[in-house]
């Protein structure tokens, strides 16, 4: 995003910051190989900051938006575990994950990701532009189904970011009026509930992909509000770079778009497995409570990976 400052580094290197597979459609069948590496086992995992650490950047956030210096900013930490062998099947139980709509394993010679999101960043389709933000956080149960609806700092977060998508979509060119077609939905992905909303625009002109990217990245649910003062929060607070995670990933068609916000992604560099997981803090937050909730979304992966 122009004008934002740059943090960390990414502790993986390897991967592009963009990268391209490009399908041809075939009329004769390939056969596919398949191939089995060698035993996987992982090791055990490094967080980047310590409990307290990740705790005490929340408590900054929250003394930031006292200040009147950000509205919320989503607070996001990193976990690293060595490895040996083939992660391929590790790999593809992550994308496995239930309620992954962006479930998919993506490598190179140097690397691999899988990811498991929920979450639209932008799609393209029939003339309309549409993203689904997801923020707010439960158990899958029905205490946490109660808990999440009745959460006044839960929903206070979730319109937040709605209108700053709202805000991203009306700043393409030729879109129409831009409307929320559905307003903190509950939906589940793996053990947790989360809240989800569907904002939408019409495309009255021709946008390009470039466009439409500089308009919705980075997502708003990953930021904050506002998203150059989030961003310059994120950039002095967090101790290593978010990599791939918090991307987007998906197809980009002859007639249609379709990328998900890479949360919920992993990456094998070919000695490290790594993991990012965060949460939005506002005013109300409870920096424990927002630590356990990190570690809550980074639960699936880490099971999947370990499995």
């Amino acid at each position: 995003m122009a004008g934002a400052e740059l943090g960390p580094p990414s502790p993986v290197p390897c991967v592009p910051d963009v990268y391209a597979v490009v399908y041809e459609h075939f009329s004769k069948k390939v056969e596919k190989s398949v191939q089995t590496g060698s035993e996987w086992k992982l090791g055990a995992w490094q967080d980047s900051w310590t409990r307290a650490e990740h705790a005490h950047a929340v408590e900054q956030v929250r003394a930031a938006i006292a200040r009147g210096d950000v509205y919320q900013v989503n607070v996001v930490g990193h976990a690293a575990a060595p490895y040996t062998g083939d992660p391929s099947a590790a790999l593809r139980r992550v994308a496995a994950l239930a309620g992954a709509r962006y479930g998919g394993v993506l490598r190179d010679e140097a690397w691999a990701l899988a990811t498991a999101s929920p979450e639209t960043l932008v799609e393209v389709r029939d003339g309309r532009v549409i993203t689904r933000p997801i923020k707010g956080t439960r158990p899958a149960t029905a205490q946490g189904r109660r808990e999440l609806l009745a959460s006044a700092k839960e929903r206070a977060e979730h319109i937040m970011i709605v209108d700053l998508e709202r805000n991203d979509l009306a700043r393409l060119p030729g879109t129409g009026p831009v409307r929320v077609d559905e307003l903190f939905a509950v939906r589940e992905w793996s053990g947790l509930w989360q809240a989800e909303s569907v904002v939408s625009a019409p495309l009255d002109g021709d946008v390009g992909l470039a466009d439409l990217l500089r308009a919705v990245c980075p997502g708003g649910s990953v930021t904050g509000a506002p998203k150059l003062a989030a961003l310059a929060q994120i950039a002095a607070l967090e101790p290593v770079g978010r990599g791939v995670s918090m991307g987007a990933l998906g197809w980009i068609g002859h007639d249609h778009v379709d990328l998900g916000l890479s949360i919920r992604t992993v990456v094998a560099d070919g000695t490290r497995v790594h993991a990012w997981a965060g949460g939005g803090i506002t005013a109300d937050s409870d920096a424990i409570a927002e630590v356990d909730e990190a570690a809550a979304k980074a639960g699936p992966l880490r099971s999947a990976l370990s499995s």
